[in-house]
């Protein structure tokens, strides 16, 4: 199958319906396979998922320059999202940073390391409580204005930093955690987004591996895996957890699918302002992950998979 697109927020953005998150192909899940995930960037595209996440943080810098080397010429088949937002010494994140000049310095990394005259979409990775957000949106309008950038995102916002920004240039996407296992948007940032016509990216759609059944135990990770040291993993957290995304496990075996799927078709089902981003550096499970695009789930699942995880 191919993916379909869908539209974020009010300048033209499309995107596919599904992205593909790129931090786990440099960092926090185990050893990388260059080969592998380059092999993977390769085959999203062949299948239409072309939304392609990723940040001068992850790795850091490595990972932007493993999709710059990727790509090649397939460059204008993808849509590149990338994040600034931090000082980064000794390849360590020491803080935050978006102030105008360092916005503009880490912008020029980005289009360095990513083999590109322009960004698709930028977002401020964290918002910056010694910047004010009115500062930070107005140098990424100066960027989009001269061709360097093309939308303006946010991730992780809350509803006043949004709003102010959305003022001075108007957002395209607000990238947050998002899924059935994770719904605290849903009361106020939801509602917002779709009063300002902005659209919601998801990354974890698949809560962190535990809506795909195949999560395990803090202690059974390698050391470099950042869920080793992560409580959601450890003891009566990881059985809590566990139990929560029973009933999405069930559904998935009742419908000869997979529990990911189920988890991201209902995110699809959410509203077509909402594009997941679920990660991985594995043709397989790409494929899918894709593959639930096609999943129609009727008023009545969606019902269940509603209440049981609210």
């Amino acid at each position: 199958m191919t993916l379909s697109t869908r539209k974020l927020g009010s300048e033209g953005l499309e995107v596919s319906a599904m992205g593909l998150g790129c931090m786990g192909m440099s960092q926090s899940y185990g050893p990388a396979n260059e080969a592998e995930s380059i092999a993977t960037l390769h085959r999203a595209i062949e299948l239409g998922c072309t939304f392609l996440d990723t940040a001068e943080v992850y790795g850091p810098f490595t990972n932007e320059d493993l999709i710059g080397r990727a790509l090649g010429a397939k460059r204008h088949q993808v849509v590149i999202a990338t994040k600034f937002g931090f000082d980064i010494e000794n390849g360590r994140n020491v803080g935050t940073n978006s102030h105008p000049a360092h916005i503009r310095q880490a912008v020029e990394g980005s289009l360095r390391r990513l083999k590109t005259d322009y960004i698709d979409l930028l977002y401020q990775h964290r918002i910056d409580r010694e910047v004010p957000i009115e500062d930070v949106a107005g140098t990424v309008s100066q960027l989009v204005r001269e061709g360097k950038v093309k939308f303006f995102g946010l991730s992780e916002a809350g509803g006043a930093n949004i709003k102010r920004a959305h003022a001075v240039h108007p957002v395209s996407a607000l990238q947050s955690e998002y899924s059935l296992w994770e719904r605290n948007l849903e009361a106020e940032i939801i509602p917002l987004l779709r009063e300002l016509k902005i659209g919601l990216v998801a990354f974890s759609p698949l809560g962190r591996g535990f809506l795909t059944g195949e999560v395990k135990r803090a202690e059974d990770y390698p050391e470099d895996d950042f869920r080793r040291n992560d409580p959601r993993y450890q003891g009566a957290n990881y059985d809590a957890n566990r139990q929560a995304a029973q009933i999405v496990h069930e559904m998935a075996k009742a419908i000869n699918a997979k529990p990911g799927q189920i988890a991201l078709a209902w995110l699809l089902h959410k509203g077509d302002d909402i594009v997941p981003i679920p990660g991985t550096k594995r043709r397989p499970y790409l494929e899918d992950n894709i593959a639930s695009a096609a999943m129609k789930l009727d008023e009545a699942q969606m019902k269940i998979l509603d209440e049981a995880l609210d």
